[in-house]
């Protein structure tokens, strides 16, 4: 399966949505509670998909053009986002700054002996951002990724004619003829139906993981003895296809990948066997994952490819215990599917 081609004049992609900046702290131990943990390094990074798909691609090589939007503070940390994007020649002209709220920060403390992370966020200026000032004719992108659903308060709200404001942007996005792709953060809550499922017949590429595709189909993805349910993943996807997804769904998960789409082809992509001492961090690696899909989608490639592409990526990001700065260069992180070989298929697919 190929991308199916957008308007030739189209090139690039545009990522809207959260901006956070992350405080990465790798703790010995996570505490009980009224307990003490040592934090025994701390590092600022980039957080948020839009921020993190987009100095991803920058970073591994892509040669498109890439555009920011969402909103940020008027603030140090508000500065220190639009310093990194131009940095890394990420246009800025719709990532706007707002005196009415501080850009959004996360603290993500990161165990050091496992890798697990744990998050506190504070939305801040994410919270505001609609997106009103997008003009879709304008902005030349090919693919328009909002990420992450749950999590941008002003378009999560319901939306009479088009679900939510974010199935309203996404539309807008859609008639203007650009692809629409949407990620979704990972919740325990019960808000899938509410936000998620009105939003999909927008949406023409889907990401989400197998946390999120569960909460999304209620269905039970992975069995009481941690193992992935593969029949059920399959049904899963083809149920976020039945909501109204026009040409894609990927859901993706510590294991590896699964992709089906419109016309019912299906493909898997296990992620790479990494060892233990390799993986510093967690965070980012979704939102790694997710850019080396979008990238292959924007250059038409065949859709295993994309995976692999995808895979990869994160895999680099899981070098460093920020959410990019483990990605050195798309040949790289290909160079360590070769050095390290890849997880066994999983049960079912053998």
């Amino acid at each position: 399966m190929k991308a199916k081609a957008s308007a030739p004049s189209r090139r690039g992609i545009l990522a809207g949505g959260n901006w956070i900046v992350d405080q990465v702290k790798i703790i010995d131990v996570w505490p009980q509670p009224e307990q003490l943990a040592n934090i025994l390094k701390q590092t600022q990074g980039t957080g948020g998909a839009p921020f993190n798909v987009l100095v991803t691609l920058a970073r591994a090589g892509a040669l498109f053009p890439l555009w920011g939007a969402g909103m940020v503070g008027k603030d140090l940390l508000g500065r220190w986002i639009l310093d990194t994007c131009r940095r890394y020649k990420i246009n800025t002209r719709y990532l706007g700054q707002t005196p009415r709220a501080p850009t959004s920060f996360t603290d993500v403390m990161t165990e050091q002996q496992t890798g697990r992370r744990t998050f506190f966020h504070a939305r801040g200026a994410n919270a505001l951002w609609r997106g009103e000032d997008l003009d879709f004719d304008k902005i030349r992108a090919r693919i328009f990724h909002l990420a992450y659903l749950l999590l941008l308060d002003g378009l999560d709200e319901p939306d009479p004619k088009f679900g939510t404001r974010a199935g309203r942007l996404l539309a807008r996005a859609q008639a203007a003829g650009m692809k629409t792709s949407v990620d979704v953060v990972s919740e325990d809550s019960d808000r899938y139906a509410r936000v998620v499922k009105p939003t999909l017949p927008h949406v023409d590429y889907c990401f989400l993981n197998e946390i999120e595709a569960a909460r999304t189909t209620g269905f039970a993805i992975r069995r009481p003895d941690g193992m992935l349910d593969v029949v059920t993943l399959r049904h899963a996807a083809g149920a976020i296809l039945q909501m109204g997804v026009r040409e894609l769904v990927v859901i993706h998960f510590p294991e590896g990948a699964f992709a089906r789409t419109r016309r019912g082809e299906d493909a898997w992509q296990m992620s790479l066997r990494l060892p233990d001492k390799y993986v510093v961090g967690t965070a980012g690696a979704g939102d790694a994952f997710c850019a080396g899909v979008l990238w292959g989608l924007h250059e038409g490639w065949e859709l295993q490819r994309c995976l692999l592409t995808g895979v990869c990526l994160a895999a680099a990001s899981l070098s460093d215990a920020t959410c990019t700065d483990g990605i050195k260069s798309l040949s790289h992180a290909l160079g360590l599917a070769r050095r390290f070989g890849f997880r066994p298929p999983l049960e079912g697919l053998e």
